[in-house]
């Protein structure tokens, strides 16, 4: 997330912040030139998103000759960033050709008019058959019609430090099966590794979709039945024990000091903290996030740590009480897709080929460890040895639930980010919390909610 999560691996070339980075010339007016918007981390870094763009638009200028490709990096926190974008869409003056949709936000701009179908570019594209159902149907608008074309997915568990464990007593094959394990690790850190944060799920405001997919779902899908979104109403589901023992978790977790500071856990600077401070220098015990966290590590990656693959093991986030299947993990991923006021959506179209070959899709998920959606790239011999632990979060894709593809969406997410924010500062309990929650979920979603006790 990635991708709700920002990556940030670097490369030796630096952009400067807040400029355009332009593969040729060309003002980006005329009709050679094919503008890509796409998010760039907030360190300021040439990350591996950055590099394999540039690596795609080269290689689309040499097989287009005299077209052009204008890249606009938008340096922004993941939720400015979807604010940026919708801004820069609204225009035909301001609007780029090309821009990376995040999928939990896809149907809000679908549902705006900021999209434009591509149905009918991928009905007599051969490669689209290569791709994941459940990937396709997440750049699906309610309309039926598709309106991205996927570069990945992820999924998310576990991430333990067994050096930490055997200080601790606890084992390198740790598997709990119940959220009531989860915790009884952490207090057992705190107990015996002192100076060590037993515990991060990432949670509040500031961390947006890291927070609320990453953190507060993990939780809320296991704890059985349809706690968010009701399929078969079509309507929103209000806080009821699920949801509420989802935040009586996170309650626990601050309340008995088991995660980082309230300042840090709520500060928008914990996602790059945890990644490239906490875990490499064995400060943090257990951290719930996701399959892309290794890339970074790797030599070539913004953190070297030649350790972390020894050093970390991964096991699957449980269930509340173990309950079938006995895991849980969230899905998620980015698509490239063509605004409506776009000037130039046929050079979007043939860049959006080029992007999703076979061979630079396989390139993405090595360079950025995505999970593939593509079965050809799924199955090569590189993808599948290209980061340690990449065949673990594979296998979470099975038991992995997405994030409801609704125009609403948005805005319920933001609701359950303050709620979180509001227990893990202590300034709610769970119930009030809820209660609040539902207050809002009503006005948001126009009355289309069902109770749940």
């Amino acid at each position: 997330m990635r991708p709700t999560a920002p990556l940030i691996l670097l490369t030796a070339a630096v952009l400067a912040a807040g400029t355009l980075t332009a593969c040729g010339s060309g003002s980006g007016s005329d009709r050679d030139t094919v503008k890509v918007a796409f998010v760039k981390d907030t360190n300021g870094k040439v990350t591996v998103r950055d590099d394999y763009v540039r690596l795609v638009a080269r290689q689309f200028e040499r097989a287009h000759p005299g077209k052009k490709v204008r890249l606009i990096p938008v340096q922004a926190a993941e939720n400015d960033y979807y604010t940026k974008i919708q801004q820069m869409m609204r225009s035909p003056k301001t609007a780029p050709d090309l821009v990376y949709e995040d999928t939990f936000l896809i149907n809000s701009d679908i549902r705006a008019g900021l999209l434009r179908p591509l149905d009918g570019y991928l009905r007599t594209w051969d490669q689209w058959g290569q791709f994941e159902p459940a990937a396709k149907d997440a750049a699906k608008g309610p309309d039926g019609h598709t309106y991205g074309v996927p570069d990945g997915t992820d999924t998310r568990g576990l991430w333990f430090n067994k050096k930490i464990f055997r200080r601790a007593g606890l084992p390198a094959d740790w598997r709990p099966r119940t959220w009531d394990e989860v915790l009884d690790a952490a207090r057992t850190v705190q107990r015996k590794v002192p100076g060590v944060i037993p515990l991060n799920v990432f949670t509040g405001k500031s961390a947006g979709e890291a927070a609320v997919m990453q953190g507060f779902e993990m939780l809320l899908y296991g704890t059985g039945g349809p706690q968010l979104h009701d399929p078969v109403s079509g309507k929103w589901v209000t806080g009821g024990k699920g949801f509420r023992d989802s935040l009586a978790f996170l309650d626990t977790v601050y309340r008995e000091h088991l995660g980082p500071e309230v300042s840090d856990a709520l500060s928008p600077s914990i996602q790059t903290r945890v990644a490239a401070e906490l875990l490499p220098e064995e400060k943090l015990a257990i951290d719930l996030d996701g399959s892309w966290l290794g890339q970074q590590w790797q030599p070539t990656g913004g953190r070297p740590w030649p350790a972390w693959s020894t050093t970390l093991g991964q096991a699957p986030f449980p269930t509340q009480h173990g309950a079938p299947p006995g895991a849980v993990s969230l899905a998620g991923g980015w698509t490239w897709s063509v605004p409506s006021r776009a000037r130039q959506p046929e050079l979007a179209w043939q860049l959006i080929q080029t992007f999703q070959s076979r061979p630079n899709a396989l390139e993405w998920c090595v360079r950025g460890a995505q999970i593939a959606v593509r079965g050809d790239v799924a199955a090569d011999p590189r993808y599948l040895s290209s980061v340690p632990g990449i065949g673990f979060f594979t296998g979470l894709v099975k038991v992995s639930r997405y994030r409801p593809a609704l125009p609403d969406y948005p805005k319920v997410s933001a609701a359950i980010g303050e709620a979180m924010e509001a227990v893990t500062a202590g300034e709610a309990t769970p119930e009030k919390a809820a209660a609040e929650y539902d207050g809002r979920l009503a006005s948001l979603t126009g009355g289309h909610v069902v109770a749940r006790p």
